[in-house]
């Protein structure tokens, strides 16, 4: 079974797919002179550099918690998706200078059959491994394989509509059709890496977990302030890439022991497990008939309060 540490081989083969098809892509456009399959070819090159950074960060996440990172690295895995959609975006505007610059000095383009057959190629090839690594994304919870195959199916739908451009232009000898559409290629390509930049930002915020993930967990707890006679509040989540945190008060009657107490919390714990995983819990036990116990007292402090 593929544990975090494993997932580097995902990575790896990120990296050895990014290198296959930049030379497929180059080739189809050193056969065609198409500055759409240039753009199509420069995208894959931030597709080797956005791997090789995965490649970092899985490494980095994968390592156990030490005394300088209680919690895990598993933060680390955000600022390759960060890093990544930044290079997308880089990209986006390479491609848009050139196409802009081909606008202005329409050339013809040479070879077109050879070289769309070898783009449709490296198009499926990217597919292939982008479903690969989006299935290990979700399976294991991590937002670098996801970001990675996103991306590389981003790539894909932009060898698609290259390809058609680039038929066009062979079947209608409009040759501005091929720069027009390296700029509509740029500016999907920005979209993509604004949405990554985004996801990584949420990351390191802290974002609590998704709407759905809270309210698996606070049915856990109404089902158990039901049968229990207990009560809850100051429920907290965050995310740190695959790892999950909750933090949260539960008041019990004032007479229940401190066995009884700790068996309630140890319950909780098993069936937050059961809903969600990996997830570490944090349960506080507050006597219900203290009206302190319903004090939300806030994770930062303003000067001055008590």
């Amino acid at each position: 079974m593929t544990t975090r540490q494993g997932l580097t081989q995902f990575a790896w083969l990120s990296i050895g797919t990014a290198v296959l098809t930049i030379g497929l892509k180059f080739t189809a456009y050193l056969l065609t002179g198409s500055v759409g399959l240039l753009s199509d070819a420069l995208e894959s090159g931030v597709n080797l550099v956005a791997a090789i950074i995965a490649l970092v960060a899985l490494t980095v996440a994968g390592r156990p918690p030490d005394d300088e990172h209680a919690y895990g690295h598993d933060k680390a895995e955000y600022f390759s998706s960060g890093v990544e959609g930044v290079l997308i975006v880089i990209a986006a505007v390479t491609i848009a200078v050139t196409a802009v610059q081909r606008l202005l000095n329409l050339q013809p383009l040479e070879q077109v059959g050879v070289g769309l057959v070898v783009s449709v190629i490296a198009a499926i090839l990217n597919g292939v491994v982008a479903r690969v690594l989006l299935r290990a994304g979700r399976k294991y919870d991590s937002v670098t394989l996801i970001a990675d195959a996103k991306h590389l199916l981003t790539d894909v739908w932009t060898s698609v509509g290259v390809v058609i451009g680039v038929t066009a232009v062979a079947l209608t000898g409009w040759l501005w059709l091929d720069p027009i559409i390296a700029l509509l290629v740029a500016v999907q390509i920005v979209f993509a890496g604004g949405r990554l930049v985004r996801e990584s930002v949420l990351g390191l915020m802290d974002t609590a977990l998704s709407a759905e993930e809270l309210e698996q967990v606070t049915a856990v707890f109404d089902q158990y302030r039901r049968d229990n006679q207990i009560d809850y509040h100051a429920l907290r989540t965050r995310r740190a890439g695959a790892q999950r945190f909750l933090a949260v008060h539960v008041q019990v009657p004032g007479a229940w022991s401190v066995q009884r107490g700790h068996n309630l919390a140890e319950e909780l714990e098993q069936e937050l497990r059961q809903v969600l995983t990996p997830i570490s819990i944090l349960i506080h036990i507050e006597p219900i008939e203290d009206p302190s116990s319903w004090e939300d007292i806030p994770l930062v402090r303003v000067d001055g309060e008590p």
